[in-house]
Parts: C-alpha cells; structure tokens; sequence
C-alpha cells in the first residue's frame, strides 16, 4: 500500500529516449482521466455541535454540489446531500444525515451504478478515533465508523471509487478503506490528529479555483485537489507562524497514478457542459482527446510490468499526440 503525504510522485522511468522531452509532455499536459459513464456524488455533513459550524459545513457542500453541476457536469440526478438537518435549505438536500439514511443512499447509488462509473463521497464534518487503526465520523444519532465505511464501499468492485474524508481524525479511515480501485483522501495522517481541520475550505475551493489546474486541460483531478488543498493548509500554519497540526493524506496503491486519472465528472459529461455537442467538428475532436485520455490512463495503470523505456516511448507519443488534439479543440473553441 503506497500513500501520498507530501512526498512527490514519479511519472516515468526516469531513462531512455526522449526522457526531457516526456517530463516537459507530463508537465504540461499533467495525467488526463480515465473516462466513465457516469459520477455517482454523495456528500454528507455530520453533526456540527453549533450554528456557525452548520453555516459553515452547509457552504462548503453547497459549493462542492455547485462546483459539481455547473462546471464538472455531473447530472442532478446523480447528486445526493444528506445533512444534519433538512430544514436548513430542503430545496438542495435529499435528506438527514443518520446512519440508517447514509447505508441507504450508498445502497441507492450500487442500484443504479454501472460497471464502469465512478463513485464519489465526501464527508464534512466532525471526526474522532478511539483507537488508531479506527475512526468514527460523528453524525446526529449514531455514528458510522471506518469499517462500516469499508463495508458500504465493499459494494463497488469494477467501479473507480473516490473517498474523501475531511474530518478531525480522517486519518484513522486510512487502514479500513483504502483498497484496490480506490482513491482515498483524509484531512490527516492519523486519527492522533484530532483537531478541528483546515483541509476542506481547501479541497473545496479545488473545484472552484483555475489555479487548481496545474495542466490547464479544463479539469481538476483528484490528486490536483489534493496537492492544492495540501498546499494551501501549509501555507496557512506557516504564515500564522503556528506548528502544522493536520498532514493530509492520498493513498491510490499507484503513488498518485490512479488519483490523477479520476476526475469529479467523465470527460464526456464535462464536455456536454461546456460545447455544442450537435457541431461535428467538435464532436470528432472531443472523440478523439477522450479516446486518447483512455489510451494514457490504461498505459499508467500497466506501468510497472512494462520495461521502462517502452512505458516512456508510449507515453510520449500519446501526450504529445494528445497535447495537439487539445491545442486543435481550444482554437477550434476560440474560433467559435
């Protein structure tokens, strides 16, 4: 199991030909996304203990729920917000945060989730850990801990899996949820790390922020939010001269490989969003970037059991063949 907490991430062997010019390919492009069919997004806020911190969890899932539909392209239909009290705005949320309505959304989700979708959960609120390989996110009534997550993710084995934990205490989440297929994201490194957090002003405004998007394709992967929110909580400590009490953590089992492929929505729900679809020529460059964004996800996912320098050979020819179909769509847009 490999986690990211800081550390830098490898993309290519580091030998053979063309080594310079793939590092400037992935730095440029960054890793694109592996397309799926559908985002099945879950975000719940726990119980808050006063009325500034429900305020506060309210915003921030309303601007992630926001950020989801408006520039990311994930349909109403696959948007589910259970909060700590419905009356709060009934108009956004599908209903309270209890255990019992938590295990049945989660169920509702694996009703309707093709092979090939992507489920996505995100969890704001208060965390705890009695015990450090276990954590409890607190919710109105009893809580759902760490291995009942495991249990309700255990639902999903073809399907890319994002979870992302913003709580005090996340950390202790690490050894229960992480696991082939997934993506798992905590505000902390463990569930020592109890103090209220910083993690998901930051994870949040990810979404919201063109700064996010280190290879200005359009889209923010997971791993970009989450060296972008990481980021930002250091600065934060560091420019209040306080010591750094939260080290958020990323663990894909492919040292960030797997989280810079996932994106909140598909490519292709994305681009529903932001181009006419009925124009052909668009049509065909939008085909081919998603068919080439496929072809460099399923290469990074079989990276260790190629030879280095043909993994580095492949790689560059697919960047720099995907860098020219996006520079043909962004002047095909301009033009328009």
């Amino acid at each position: 199991m490999i986690r990211r907490s800081g550390a830098g991430v490898r993309e290519a062997g580091g030998r053979g030909p063309g080594a310079g010019r793939l590092m400037l390919a992935a730095l440029l492009l960054a890793p694109p996304a592996a397309a799926a069919q559908t985002t099945h997004l879950l975000v719940v806020t726990g119980v808050s203990g006063d009325a500034a911190h429900a305020q506060k969890f309210h915003d921030l899932a309303t601007r992630f729920i926001d950020a989801a539909r408006q520039t990311q392209g994930v349909a109403d239909a696959n948007l589910t917000y259970l909060a700590e009290k419905v009356e709060d705005d009934p108009q956004r949320i599908s209903g309270r945060s209890t255990r019992e309505s938590i295990e049945q959304a989660f169920a509702d989700i694996a009703g309707r989730a093709a092979p090939d979708d992507t489920i996505f959960v995100l969890l704001i609120g208060h965390g705890s850990s009695p015990d450090p390989r276990s954590g409890a996110f607190n919710l109105p009534g009893p809580d759902l801990t760490s291995e009942d997550y495991a249990r309700l993710l255990g639902r999903w084995s073809t399907q890319r899996v994002v979870f992302v934990n913003t709580a005090s205490a996340s950390g202790a989440f690490l050894p229960a949820v992480a696991g082939p297929g997934r993506v798992v994201v905590t505000a902390t490194r463990t569930g020592r790390e109890n103090l209220e957090t910083r993690f998901p002003e930051y994870f949040v405004e990810a979404y919201e922020a063109a700064a996010a998007d280190r290879d200005r394709s359009g889209r923010v992967s997971v791993l970009e939010a989450f060296d972008y929110a990481r980021a930002l909580v250091e600065k934060a400590f560091e420019q209040e001269g306080h010591l750094l009490t939260e080290h958020a953590t990323l663990d894909d089992g492919h040292e960030g490989t797997l989280a810079s492929t996932v994106f909140l929505a598909s490519g292709s729900a994305q681009a529903a969003a932001r181009y006419d679809l009925t124009d052909p020529e668009a049509a065909r460059l939008l085909a081919e970037r998603d068919r080439l964004e496929q072809q460099v996800a399923g290469l990074r996912l079989r990276k260790d059991g190629m030879d280095p320098d043909q993994y580095a050979r492949e790689l560059e020819k697919l960047l720099l063949a995907l860098a020219q179909t996006s520079r043909a769509l962004q002047a095909y847009e301009a033009e328009r």
